[in-house]
């Protein structure tokens, strides 16, 4: 065995043990293995998102003149009235937003999976048009929105979970939310409102009715596939035994607890405040907790979409 002053490198008997550099090039491998798998499966969500968007226009929103908003839907009216490629034109919008918003795309590699999801969304509208029917699967208007807003929806929250965006007024809701400060959802009622609004004119009031259910659906489905349906609780606990009530939660629950100074505005009277957040399944074990730890606790329960680190999904992306 070697022993070397610190800051040398440590050496163990060699073929028995590896060395300390050994291991931190090992780790390192790891972890190069891991982000490249991470890396391609952001790229397979894009490339399945992507399809599966062209297929819901060309299906079912194209055949029954409805449109979504953005550029998609821009490229459709136009192309109602000179005949030009639907793909194309999206493609060729986005470049001149895609140009003004780079740097509100949350940095190149974010910016180059949006460039990557728009340019496939692109080739597979402009290509599935040889392989599906022009006239769609059915007449049907209401089967038309459903069907297209789901399938849309699905794409959408798939190109969300490859870390992109589908561009257009994506990019255009940023430039707006950030340069102006116009809400995020304000922005793409906007941009995506004035859309459908020309729409009206062009393919009848009936349809862009129609539109907005389309979007209507399209951003629920998104949001279910891109964020899914486990959707969280998170407590606050006004009590007098709060040693008790946390030591229970970490025991019982294996959740973490944060104790926040609080003072009654009547009474004037300090007492700590429990934040936790737990799923679905544990709110009635948390009441049960409480109630049996404290009777006089004042405990309010609300809604969490999303929890990073600590327990529940990982913090840092890709």
């Amino acid at each position: 065995m070697n022993f070397h002053v610190p800051g040398a490198t440590l050496h163990w008997i060699k073929g028995r043990t590896p060395t300390y550099n050994q291991t931190i090039e090992k780790e390192s491998f790891l972890e190069k293995i891991l982000d490249n798998r991470k890396t391609i499966m952001c790229y397979v969500f894009i490339i399945l998102g992507a399809l599966v968007q062209a297929v819901a226009m060309r299906l079912f929103l194209i055949p029954g003149l409805m449109v979504s908003g953005g550029i998609s839907g821009a490229a459709q009216i136009i192309q109602f009235y000179v005949d030009w490629p639907i793909g194309l034109m999206v493609f060729l919008g986005n470049i001149p937003l895609f140009i003004l918003g780079w740097r509100y795309l949350g940095g190149t590699r974010f910016a180059l999976r949006t460039a990557f999801a728009v340019t496939l969304f692109s080739i597979f509208t402009d290509g599935l048009a040889f392989l599906l029917p022009a006239q769609g699967v059915t007449d049907d208007m209401v089967l038309l929105a459903l069907y297209g807003g789901v399938l849309l929806g699905i794409g959408l929250g798939l190109v969300y979970r490859g870390r992109g965006t589908s561009g257009g007024s994506d990019i255009l809701g940023r430039i707006l939310s950030r340069k102006w400060g116009v809400p995020t959802s304000q922005a793409y009622l906007i941009t995506d409102g004035l859309v459908v609004l020309a729409s009206g004119f062009a393919f009848g009031w009936e349809r862009a009715l129609y539109g907005l259910v389309v979007i209507y659906v399209s951003g629920l489905s998104a949001e279910l596939i891109s964020e899914g349906n486990s959707i969280l609780r998170m407590a606050l606990i006004v009590t007098n035994q709060p040693d008790e009530v946390s030591k229970r939660i970490c025991t019982i629950l294996d959740r973490g607890v944060t104790i926040l100074p609080g003072t009654g505005a009547w009474t004037k009277q300090s007492r700590p405040v429990l934040y936790c957040v737990l799923s679905r399944s544990e709110i009635n074990i948390l009441k049960t907790i409480v109630s049996e730890a404290d009777p006089s606790a004042f405990m309010v329960i609300g809604q969490a979409n999303e929890a990073l680190g600590g327990g529940f999904q990982q913090l840092k992306q890709d």
